[in-house]
């Protein structure tokens, strides 16, 4: 007699989730989806890999990220709560992420602002958006927007291209010694870097990625470097995230990410997108990033993004650019 497949999850596994029992969830995630996920049930099947023979996070399928261009990549029927969708430019397809449940995207955010940051309570939120506010279908915008409703500050909030407004805010703060995370798209911090610099005591900047084609692309370093003259920082933060992820990575400095615990990179060779290097001997693997975020549970949680990594023995990692086939995205990460 055929098993009933099941259609639900138990979500608070997802949020309490321990590094003893990652694999053991990941691979039920995985089962859930294969059954659940037409897509990724075929993209499977295309490479004869039954739900039965997967034993690890090492040989789980993992689906290119492109898929989100040319299909609806979703785990059991649902009408969604919200679509989001990449920036991209007009010469390219735009992703779109068929969400579920905001709750869960919501809580992943949430729970990861309080691993990395604390009470968000704390702090006063400032978005230098320019690009994303003018739309209406950003999860990046929406992230902020709660942190900034959530925070409490009078003086949090959005900031289009009003950047003389946003230093004598940012002075303000500075005088009344308030903690304030600056979280800006990089082109428009580079902007505002150029326009207004000024020694920052109290205020973090966090860079999301992103030139859109602004200016000449640079590399990490190279932003981080003009931020840290311009304010007189000894650290650029940075934010790693994607439109078709519901989990996000943090780099408290020097470009090297950690992940909340429902999130985890792996690295794969470029060429032998099969070959997935493993991180149980300690060692640092190069190669390009797969990602797996069980937060994106009505979606699908393993996913083979178009970046370049390089894996550290503690599960860090940093981002070393595009692949040469990628297109560049609004919110895709500097070019090498």
């Amino acid at each position: 007699m055929k098993t009933a497949v099941k259609n639900t999850f138990p979500e608070d596994k997802i949020f309490n989730v321990t590094a003893e029992d990652f694999t053991e969830t990941a691979l039920e995630v995985f089962r859930f989806q294969y059954n659940n996920n037409a897509v990724y049930q075929q993209f499977c099947t295309a490479l004869h890999i039954k739900e039965t023979s997967v034993s690890s996070i090492e040989n789980i399928p993992y689906l290119p990220i492109a898929f989100f261009k040319t299909h609806t990549v979703t785990s059991t029927a649902f009408n969604p709560a919200m679509v989001f969708e990449s920036s991209g430019t007009t010469q390219t397809i735009n992703s779109k992420h068929f969400v579920k449940d905001i709750g869960l995207y919501q809580k992943s955010f949430n729970e990861a602002f309080r691993v990395f940051y604390g009470d968000v309570k704390d702090y006063c939120i400032l978005g230098l958006l320019p690009s994303y506010l003018e739309r209406n279908n950003s999860s990046l915008v929406m992230m902020i927007d709660e942190w900034i409703q959530q925070s409490g500050h009078p003086q949090s909030g959005f900031y289009l291209n009003n950047y003389q407004q946003l230093k004598n805010t940012i002075e303000q703060l500075e005088q009344q010694q308030q903690p304030t995370l600056l979280i800006g798209v990089t082109f428009a911090l580079l902007d505002f870097a150029e326009q207004f610099p000024l020694p920052l005591f109290y205020t973090s900047i966090m860079e999301t990625g992103g030139m859109k084609g602004r200016k000449k692309e640079m590399t990490r370093q190279q932003v981080h470097s003009v931020l840290q003259q311009a304010f007189q920082l000894q650290h650029i933060q940075s934010e790693y995230g994607m439109t078709e992820l519901l989990s996000q990575a943090y780099s408290k400095g020097n470009g090297i990410f950690n992940t909340p615990p429902w999130m985890k990179i792996l690295i794969r060779e470029e060429d032998d997108p099969f070959a997935i290097y493993s991180n149980k001997k300690g060692i640092i693997s190069t190669g390009a990033v797969n990602i797996i975020d069980l937060a994106n549970l009505y979606s699908c949680s393993f996913l083979a993004t178009d970046d370049a990594g390089k894996l550290f023995a503690d599960g860090s990692f940093e981002i070393l650019g595009r692949l040469d086939h990628s297109d560049i995205r609004g919110c895709s990460l500097l070019a090498l």
